[in-house]
């Protein structure tokens, strides 16, 4: 079942805001899974289908720049030692710095729960990638923007149109009989990927420019800075709201109520916007039961974890200092399973 891609975004994103507040390793797994199994599940024949499994590659060297860097530089340090690299001495300016030193395995696994954090927002990202047609949702982006719809578009399909265009070039270098592999392979298949992955982002933004988009459309210059200036004011709004939101020692008021101005500013900002630049759509996408049940999922899922975390009894912030085994708190893992939802009607 084709979807509106407005839902799946805010699903995904609604796991990457959960993952964002925690750094338990058995939590990310679950999180991880959850949106691998949906995206698998419910993924189309469409060519960025495989995208989640590009990400998830990401996240794995993501994982491994993360312990190398602690392994250099260092970082949380604890009692059990695996191994001393050499020190390097650095000046006096630089004295909060090391280069080298002991390893410790305590440091060893915050970092690894570190870099696993990184890693589930990049798989929740893919996941969306996999499911929702970015085109489709540049034709449900508000009026009012449709000046940047340009950038937009070919800003969200630069991952996928790589994963295809590297899809293409494999499949013609195995029918030409090359079997290179290992790193000589990926040299070779670097610049061709890159060549048509820019090719088809040209040829789409020349195409949507043909077509009208980020036209000036006789928009008076005071209409424009008006609707520009609320929608700067909401995005910022909402920016900080948001860190308020993930900063657990953030004030209250830079919080919720700092996120619902920055929200309204910017849909008055839109709705100025709008009533000046009138678009036709072709057979518009619907929001249909199904879409909103995809969209109180992730939404769920956020709340419950949030619940969670203000109760005090969920164990998201995982402290490898002392090294124990971790816990996986139940009510944050019963949110993220509500986000499995849409495997079963999607």
């Amino acid at each position: 079942m084709r979807l509106h891609p407005g839902a799946w975004w805010v699903w995904g994103l609604c796991l990457a805001a959960v993952a964002s507040r925690t750094t338990n390793p058995l939590l990310l797994g679950l999180i991880v899974a959850v949106a691998g199994f949906v995206a698998v599940r419910c993924r189309q024949d469409t060519p960025w289908a495989g995208s989640y499994g590009v990400f998830l590659v990401f996240g794995l060297i993501v994982i491994g720049v993360r312990v190398v860097l602690h392994i250099l530089v260092g970082g949380i340090e604890g009692p059990t030692v695996l191994f001393t690299l050499p020190r390097v001495p650095l000046p006096e300016w630089a004295r909060s710095i090391r280069l080298g030193g002991p390893v410790t395995a305590e440091g060893l696994v915050f970092s690894i729960c570190q870099g696993m954090q990184l890693a589930t927002l990049l798989a929740c990202v893919g996941a969306v990638n996999a499911l929702a047609n970015p085109k489709r949702l540049l034709r449900s982006l508000p009026a009012a923007l449709y000046e940047v719809s340009v950038a937009v578009v070919v800003a969200l399909t630069v991952a996928p149109q790589l994963v295809a265009s590297a899809r293409s070039v494999r499949r013609a270098r195995i029918l030409r009989g090359d079997a290179v592999r290992g790193a000589r392979a990926v040299r070779m298949l670097l610049v061709p990927v890159l060549q048509d992955a820019l090719d088809r982002s040209l040829l789409l933004a020349a195409s949507m420019d043909a077509r009208g988009y980020g036209r000036g459309a006789g928009v008076s210059t005071p209409a424009r800075r008006l609707t520009g200036a609320l929608v700067l004011a909401g995005l910022f709004g909402m920016c900080v709201g948001a860190y308020g939101l993930l900063a657990g020692d953030a004030p209250v008021l830079v919080g919720a109520p700092m996120l619902a101005v920055g929200a309204a500013l910017g849909i008055g900002g839109l709705l100025v916007g709008s009533r000046r630049v009138h678009r036709s759509r072709y057979r518009p996408d619907p929001w249909r039961p199904v879409e909103f049940a995809v969209l109180g999922s992730g939404i769920a899922a956020l709340a419950v974890t949030i619940v969670a975390e203000a109760v005090g009894t969920a164990q998201l912030v995982y402290a490898s200092v002392p090294l124990t085994a971790p816990d996986l708190p139940l009510l944050p893992a019963a949110g993220v399973l509500i986000a499995l939802l849409p495997a079963v009607f999607a």
